[in-house]
C-alpha cells in the first residue's frame, strides 16, 4: 500500500467537459442500440422450455446445435450446465406441449448419441415471462427511488440527484452494451445490473463522504478544487476496490462457462463504467448544480462556532 501514500494531484474535474462528451457519445450509442435493436431477452422473460440432459461422455455443443437445427429447432440455445457432460437446452415458446417437446428433443439427441438421459424439464409461460420483466423493471425503479431518498437525507438533494444520474448513466450504458452485442438478457443479467447499482452507489457515497468532510475542514479553495482534492484522496481506495473486483469478475468471465457469461459481462461493463462515473459523472453533476460549502455545513455547527468565536 506504500504506492498510495504519495498524494496525487490530478485535475479530474478540470477534464469534466471531455468526460461529458465521452458520456454523451456512449449514451447516444446505447440509446440508439436499445431503440433499434432492443435487448435479446432470454427465456426467463420470453417464456419457453428448459431441458437438462446428461451425456455418458463429454458433449459437443456445436454438434448438438447443428443436429437440433436440422430437426426443426434452429433457435435452440445449447450450453454446458455444471460440467461438460451436462447440457442445458433452451427452446423458445412452441405450440407443442412441454412433455411432447422434451420427448422429441430427447429422441433426437439419443439418435445422435445413445445413452443420453433426461434430467429435468421446466416450462416458462409467456405470461410469467412478462410478469418477470415488469417486476424486474419495477425493482430497478424502486432501487433508484430508495437511493434518491437515502442520499438526500444523508447529504443534500443535489448530491442525491447526482448519485442517481451516475447510476442511470451506468445502467443505460450497460444495457446498451447488451443491445449492441445481442447477448442474452435474462434474470442473471438483471441481478448483475442491481449489483452494479449497489457498487456504483457505494463508490460514489465514499467520494461524497470525503467531499463533505473537506467542505467543512478546508477553508480555502473553490468547490471544484475541494472535490478534486477529495477524489484524489480516495483514488487509492477506488483503484484497490475496482481492481480486486475486476479480478474476480474476469475469473468468472473466463472460467465460469456460458451459463454465467452474461452475468459476468454485465458486471465487467458495470464496474468499469461505475468507477468512471463515480469520478467524473457524479462530481461534475454536483458542480453543475452549483453546490457550495455552505450547503453541507450544518446550521447547528455554525451556531456553535459563532458562540466559540464570541468567547474571550
Amino acid at each position: 500500500m506504500q504506492i498510495f501514500k504519495q498524494e496525487t494531484r490530478i485535475d479530474f474535474l478540470g477534464r469534466r467537459r471531455i468526460a461529458f462528451v465521452v458520456s454523451a457519445i456512449l449514451l447516444v450509442i446505447s440509446l440508439t442500440a436499445l431503440g433499434l435493436r432492443g435487448l435479446n431477452y432470454g427465456l426467463d422473460f420470453t417464456g419457453g422450455t428448459i431441458i437438462e440432459v446428461g451425456y455418458p461422455e463429454d458433449a459437443q455443443l456445436e454438434t448438438i446445435r447443428s443436429t437440433l437445427a436440422s430437426k426443426g429447432f434452429p433457435d435452440a440455445v445449447v450450453q454446458y450446465f455444471g460440467s461438460s457432460r451436462d447440457v442445458l437446452i433452451r427452446l423458445p415458446p412452441a405450440e407443442q406441449e412441454s412433455a411432447k417437446l422434451s420427448n422429441r428433443v430427447l429422441e433426437i439427441l439419443r439418435g445422435q448419441t445413445p445413452g443420453v438421459e433426461m434430467r429435468r424439464v421446466e416450462f416458462v409461460g409467456p405470461q410469467v415471462g412478462d410478469e418477470l420483466k415488469e417486476k424486474g423493471g419495477m425493482a430497478m425503479i424502486w432501487a433508484l427511488a430508495g437511493i434518491l431518498v437515502y442520499v438526500a437525507f444523508r447529504f443534500e438533494y443535489r448530491f442525491a440527484l447526482a448519485s442517481v444520474a451516475a447510476i442511470v448513466h451506468d445502467v443505460i450504458i450497460t444495457l446498451g452494451a447488451f443491445a449492441l452485442t445481442q447477448l442474452t438478457f435474462d434474470l442473471t443479467v438483471l441481478a448483475a445490473l442491481l449489483a452494479v447499482i449497489g457498487y456504483s452507489l457505494n463508490d460514489t457515497i465514499v467520494v461524497f463522504d470525503r467531499v463533505r468532510e473537506n467542505f467543512v475542514v478546508v477553508r480555502k479553495g473553490t468547490p471544484q478544487e475541494t472535490m478534486n482534492l477529495s477524489i484524489n484522496q480516495m483514488l487509492g481506495r477506488t483503484i484497490v476496490t475496482s481492481g480486486t473486483t475486476l479480478i474476480v469478475v474476469l475469473a468468472l468471465l473466463i472460467l465460469g462457462g456460458e451459463l454465467i457469461y452474461g452475468f459476468a459481462t454485465a458486471l465487467l461493463v458495470g464496474v468499469l463504467i461505475g468507477t468512471y462515473s463515480s469520478i467524473f459523472v457524479a462530481g461534475s453533476t454536483v458542480l453543475a448544480m452549483g453546490v457550495t460549502k455552505e450547503d453541507l455545513i450544518p446550521p447547528e455547527k455554525e451556531g456553535e462556532g459563532a458562540e466559540e468565536d464570541e468567547r474571550p
